[in-house]
C-alpha cells in the first residue's frame, strides 16, 4: 500500500489535454508579434510558469523569431512583463478550465478508502490555484495538501515540491509515494525525489487534447499515439503509464 499519492494539477486532475495553460502561453508570444506552435508551447508545460516563459523564450526557433522582430534578444524583462500579462489571463482562463477529468474523483474516494494520503503539486502560482481550487471542491475533488510553485525555491524538475508536498502529509519520500503527472519534468521531478512515478498518457499534456478532440480520432490514431507517449515516458523513466488517473486504484492494485 503506498504511503501517499503525489498528484499533478492540470492534464492530470483538472482540465482534460491541459488545454487552459497552452493557449495563453501562446497568445502572449503572439501579444509580442512572435506566434509560437501549440507544440512549443506545451513542450515545458509543468514547470513555473515564469520558468516556462524563459524557456519558450529560448527556443532556438523563437529566439531568432524574436531577434528578427524586435531586433535585440529576448531579455529578463521581456520574460517579466510576458509574466505579468500572463497571470491575469490565466486567470480568466482557468475560470473555464477546472473541470475535474471524468474518474478522478471516484479514483481518489478508492484511495481515501485505502486510508492513501492525497498531496497535490502544480507549476500555477498560489494565487492562481485560488481560482482552481474552490473549483475542484465544487467537483469533488479536494486533496489533503497543496504546494505551488511560488511555495519552493524552484519548480519542477527540481524534487522541492514532492518533498514540501511529503512533509505537509508527515510522510517521508520513498518509493512507497506515488507521483503522478501528465508532463516530462513532472515524471524527472518524481523520480529526483526517488518516488515511484506514474505517467498520464491521454488526458494530459503530452496528448493535448480535450475531450471532444480525442472522441474524434479514429481508436487506431488514439492507439498509435498513446502508444507513442508511453514510449517517450518510459524513455524518461516513468515506472508506470497510465491513460487516466481513473485507472491509478487499478494499477496500485496490481502493483
Amino acid at each position: 500500500q503506498p504511503t501517499a499519492v503525489i498528484l499533478d494539477w492540470a492534464g492530470t486532475t483538472v482540465d482534460y489535454g491541459s488545454c487552459g495553460p497552452a493557449a495563453v502561453f501562446q497568445q502572449i508570444f503572439a501579444s509580442q508579434g512572435v506566434p509560437v506552435t501549440a507544440a512549443e508551447a506545451r513542450e515545458p508545460m509543468g514547470r513555473a510558469k515564469r520558468d516556462h516563459i524563459a524557456t519558450v523564450s529560448r527556443m532556438p526557433r523563437v529566439a531568432a523569431a524574436w531577434q528578427e522582430r524586435h531586433g535585440v534578444p529576448c531579455s529578463e524583462a521581456d520574460i517579466d512583463g510576458m509574466y505579468a500579462d500572463f497571470l491575469p489571463l490565466q486567470k480568466r482562463v482557468l475560470a473555464e478550465r477546472s473541470g475535474v477529468i471524468p474518474g478522478v474523483v471516484d479514483a481518489i474516494e478508492k484511495l481515501r478508502i485505502l486510508g492513501c494520503p492525497i498531496g497535490s503539486s502544480t507549476g500555477y502560482t498560489r494565487e492562481l490555484m485560488e481560482v482552481v481550487v474552490p473549483l475542484a471542491a465544487e467537483q469533488g475533488y479536494r486533496p489533503d495538501v497543496v504546494c505551488t510553485a511560488d511555495d519552493v525555491p524552484q519548480g519542477r524538475p527540481h524534487p522541492f515540491l514532492n518533498r514540501l508536498v511529503a512533509q505537509r502529509l508527515g510522510v517521508e519520500l520513498s518509493p512507497n509515494v506515488i507521483v503522478v503527472d501528465d508532463t516530462s519534468v513532472g515524471i524527472e521531478a518524481g523520480l529526483r525525489a526517488g518516488c515511484t512515478t506514474v505517467a498520464v498518457s491521454k488526458t494530459g499534456n503530452m496528448l493535448g487534447l480535450d475531450e471532444a478532440e480525442v472522441r474524434a480520432l479514429t481508436a487506431d490514431e488514439l492507439a498509435a499515439r498513446l502508444q507513442r507517449i508511453e514510449a517517450d515516458f518510459r524513455g524518461l523513466g516513468a515506472h508506470h503509464v497510465i491513460e487516466s488517473v481513473a485507472d491509478l486504484p487499478a494499477l496500485l492494485a496490481r502493483i
